[in-house]
């Protein structure tokens, strides 16, 4: 399979173009042209031999159209989007990256070239209530790629990403925050943490992806990649304190609740398994004990890069 990715240098996207390209398929990166002839992030750099680069700017649709002429690609993961870690993003950057890019990338696919057979939009849970500037322009461009979808037949597919977690995740992320604090032994001040989160490990992400990409599903169907589960957050980084045994807490109620923050999130796991016959498999202390382990050994580059994942 030959895939074009966008987003490839953020979280998800680098451990799925490394699995992808394991398992023998052709990957074309879409960068920002601003990274024509740079340093790619982390492992990317291991795996530049192997992988061709269109460069674009997905706000502009004839840049767009030509980087996806160029790659001819079978299948496209469409990750990149703006604000996953940032709580002030503008209304203007969420719209224009997430909504006008989102849009840009559908008709450059479908309208303009005629080889891919199917693309798969990451979404996020926090769409479904759209509490804050990146969830609801999120929200706003699938509300298009259903239209499209519904009304032009085009092979749309959402990949809903529940909490995501794993090496290589930004620093700014509650559980690697949590896990280089707890293998320090320092305290972690965090909320009261009873917000219930479905934590899915990176390796169950991009298989998620790539079964969603095996499959022929129905234009405009939604595949939630989650465990099923759910703990808390309060309980995530208790169990991460646990797994270090370094001493020192999670603070909980020290600081504020974040405005907009939805209670509960769980993914249909077994909806996903009847579409696709994939299942998360990795047990959130398993998980954990990875990322503390990848967290004591950090990789340069890893954390520097923004791409879709968990909110």
């Amino acid at each position: 399979m030959r895939y074009l990715v966008t987003g490839g240098t953020g979280f998800i996207g680098r451990h799925l173009v490394a699995h992808l390209l394991a398992g023998g398929d052709e990957l074309v990166l879409l960068l920002r042209e601003g990274y024509a002839g740079g340093p790619l992030p982390g492992k990317l750099k291991e795996l530049r031999p192997h992988l061709h680069l269109v460069y674009a700017d997905l706000r502009n649709y004839n840049l767009t159209a030509r980087a996806v002429r160029d790659a001819a690609p079978e299948q496209i993961i469409h990750l990149a989007a703006a604000g996953v870690n940032d709580p002030f993003l503008s209304s203007n950057n969420a719209l224009s990256h997430n909504l006008t890019g989102t849009l840009n990338l559908l008709r450059a696919s479908f309208e303009a070239n005629r080889t891919a057979r199917q693309m798969i939009v990451a979404r996020t849970p926090g769409e479904v209530t759209a509490m804050n500037v990146y969830a609801a322009s999120k929200a706003a461009a699938w509300q298009f790629c259903l239209m499209y979808a519904r009304t032009q037949g085009w092979p749309i597919i959402g990949g809903m990403v529940f909490q995501a977690y794993g090496p290589g995740q930004n620093k700014r992320a509650l559980l690697p925050m949590a896990a280089m604090a707890a293998a320090a032994g320092h305290d972690f001040p965090m909320t009261n943490g009873q917000q219930q989160r479905d934590w899915i490990y990176i390796d169950d992400v991009v298989r998620g992806f790539q079964a969603i990409g095996q499959k022929e599903l129905p234009p405009g169907i939604t595949v939630e990649l989650g465990t099923g589960q759910s703990y808390s957050l309060a309980e995530a980084v208790q169990m991460i304190y646990r797994l270090c045994n370094q001493g020192g807490q999670p603070l909980l109620g020290v600081l504020p609740q974040r405005p907009g923050e939805i209670n509960h999130q769980q993914a249909d796991a077994a909806a996903a398994y009847t579409l696709t016959g994939w299942q998360a498999h990795t047990p959130l202390r398993e998980g954990l004990t990875r990322l503390i382990k990848h967290s004591s050994q950090p990789r340069p580059g890893d954390e520097n890069s923004q791409g879709e994942g968990a909110e």
